[in-house]
């Protein structure tokens, strides 16, 4: 039986390398439990404004983020699902995504940034802790050396 926050956890995954290090620290959690892992990834939409890249470009680069996040489960026998979201607002839409898959945890890495880049186009991760009645679990990308 999976631990309970990890029962069925919506992972959201921006790029390639954060699919891959979101999927390399959350692995060791699921490993041999009947979690069930959605990979979330959130097309932005403009809000008015000129989009930066086509929907067909951008659909491509969502499904190579997937495919990314995929090959850090491969042979782990856990079930993976994905699920691509469209809306202005990151934080909100993923935390839509979380209840409309009956998440029981957001699960992510952080994603580093200055904090004036932060201020300026809005601190997915803060709105995450801040805004969501999901719980959420933020897992380290980096190794712990074991005394």
């Amino acid at each position: 039986m999976s631990n309970s926050l990890f029962r069925r956890v919506v992972a959201p995954v921006a790029t390639p390398d954060d699919a891959a290090t979101t999927a390399d620290a959350l692995v060791p959690h699921v490993t041999g439990t009947d979690s069930t892992v959605v990979a979330v990834h959130v097309i932005e939409k403009a809000g008015g404004a000129p989009d930066k890249a086509s929907v067909a470009q951008r659909e491509q680069y969502a499904s190579d983020v997937f495919d990314v996040f995929a090959d850090g489960f491969e042979d782990t026998g856990l079930t993976l699902e994905t699920d691509l979201r469209y809306g202005t607002d990151v934080a909100a839409t993923i935390i839509d995504a979380a209840h409309d898959n009956d998440a029981s945890a957001i699960v992510f890495t952080p994603r580093g940034g200055s904090r004036w880049r932060k201020l300026l186009t809005g601190d997915v991760t803060h709105k995450l802790v801040t805004e969501s009645n999901v719980p959420i679990l933020s897992l380290s990308d980096r190794e712990v050396n074991e005394a």
